[in-house]
């Protein structure tokens, strides 16, 4: 993944944020043992400000559609209020099986709820009310997923969906790959979408921040 900022930016914001914890730099490590994608965790700088958005919304019930290792659903975990619960959603049963011991070796073990299959079925048996939702899984089903989340949102509730700047190759108007226009669609979706208010973070590779009112 390039870095989308200036160079050295993001590592300046790293090191002026709180550090992430040893047991997610232990996660990052195993991760890289094991695959090729690790650059699919979402990272230092993106998993505190998942976990700051957790604190401030404060939502009782979180949904994740994508939980590859476990380290964004640890950052959620840390942050929720006493009794709040995370579900998520994982089709890959070897990552849903390392997300599973990676979140026993923490103290949030009880907070958090791994359902292997594929997200569109899974979703089909997630009750409302949903409080927070962070989409970070195949790029082509992105409007699917939000289309499905939105109407288990509570009034008020937020999602947060990962990768949508997808590495600068939203602005390249040549890349007719699917999962470029896959992004660039979802992104055109929500923005017009008068359900919600939106706003893209240029962190990381952008976070959409949406609401709905």
């Amino acid at each position: 993944m390039r870095e989308l900022t200036l160079p050295g930016i993001e590592a300046y914001a790293q090191a002026h944020s709180t550090p992430e914890p040893g047991y997610l730099r232990a996660i990052q490590a195993n991760t890289r043992k094991f695959s090729d994608e690790a650059q699919m965790i979402i990272g230092h700088l993106e998993g505190r400000l998942l976990k700051m958005l957790v604190a401030m919304i404060k939502p009782m019930h979180v949904l994740e559609v994508g939980t590859f290792t476990g380290y964004s659903s640890l950052c959620m975990a840390e942050a929720l209020p006493e009794g709040g619960r995370i579900v998520t959603l994982e089709v890959n049963e070897t990552h849903a099986r390392i997300a599973q011991e990676h979140i026993d070796a923490t103290p949030y073990a009880d907070r958090v709820e791994i359902r292997v299959g594929h997200a569109m079925d899974s979703l089909a048996h997630v009750r409302a009310p949903i409080d927070f939702a962070f989409i970070d899984a195949d790029k082509t089903n992105y409007i699917r997923y939000y289309e499905a989340i939105l109407p288990l949102l509570a009034p008020g509730g937020f999602i947060a969906a990962d990768n949508v700047l997808w590495d600068g190759q939203v602005m390249d108007s040549d890349d007719e790959s699917a999962d470029t226009v896959a992004i660039r669609e979802f992104n055109r979706h929500v923005s017009r979408d008068d359900r919600v208010e939106c706003v893209l973070l240029t962190v990381r590779d952008g976070l959409m921040l949406i609401h709905k009112t």
